[in-house]
């Protein structure tokens, strides 16, 4: 059953829609905490994701943006909002759909349905998915996980990048400058400190599947895989 992350903050709205998908055989859940809508979509992993643009806290251009930090799953934006602009925002920030209120129910199935096809079913594309693996160790980058035994941690879209180089470069060292140019090639300037703290947050995830001590600094060229299990 595919899951459906309704993030919208008017109640009715947001009922009239989770009644509907489930009527039609989704698995359906709406936001409950606009402060940290992060939070509950790690909690739900869905497949789908149906967001209004006009939310408490911060706007749904903000949330779209922090979804695609960690997800490629299909947004559409659902918004009373119909100027041409609001629509170009949406997409430009990483949205794939656009409804406007107020919608018929029918029409936002058929774009739920078409998306889910685009991105899992029959015109999704047929490649094989990537797998980097490692004495064990498993990055699925298209998933944004990392596999060790029965453990599974999820990634950012950073943390899947530096880890699937350092599997690449697995027993040699990945340099510093490699990792800066695939990470932020298109920033001039990079300060040295944002590679540092994106090192550490991949040594967490390391940990949490029970390796730690698996990312070695070699000193003065950059980071290498070291298998301690």
């Amino acid at each position: 059953m595919q899951k459906v992350f309704i993030i919208e903050d008017d109640p009715k709205i947001a009922e009239h829609l989770q009644s509907h998908l489930v009527k039609y055989g989704y698995d359906a859940a709406a936001a409950e905490q606009f402060d940290d809508v992060m939070r509950e979509f790690h909690k739900h992993k869905p497949d789908l994701v149906l967001l209004d643009i006009n939310l408490p806290s911060f706007d749904g251009y903000y949330w779209c943006r922090q979804i695609r930090k960690e997800s490629i799953c299909p947004v559409i934006f659902i918004s009373a909002r119909v100027g041409e602009m609001d629509q170009v925002m949406a997409l430009e920030n990483g949205g794939d759909d656009f409804i406007t209120k107020p919608f018929h129910p029918e029409i936002v199935m058929a774009k739920i349905r078409s998306q889910l096809r685009r991105a899992y079913g029959e015109y999704a594309s047929q490649a094989q998915e990537r797998v980097l693996e490692a004495e064990g160790l498993k990055l699925f980058p298209e998933r944004l996980e990392l596999c060790f035994g029965d453990k599974t941690v999820p990634l950012s879209k950073k943390e899947a990048d530096i880890i699937e180089i350092l599997l690449e470069r697995y027993p040699r060292v990945a340099g510093r400058e490699d990792l800066l140019e695939k990470l932020w090639d298109e920033q001039v300037y990079v300060d040295e400190n944002t590679l540092n703290v994106n090192m550490a947050r991949v040594r967490k995830k390391f940990e949490a599947i029970g390796l730690p001590g698996a990312v070695e600094t070699v000193r003065g060229a950059g980071y290498r895989l070291i298998v301690t299990w």
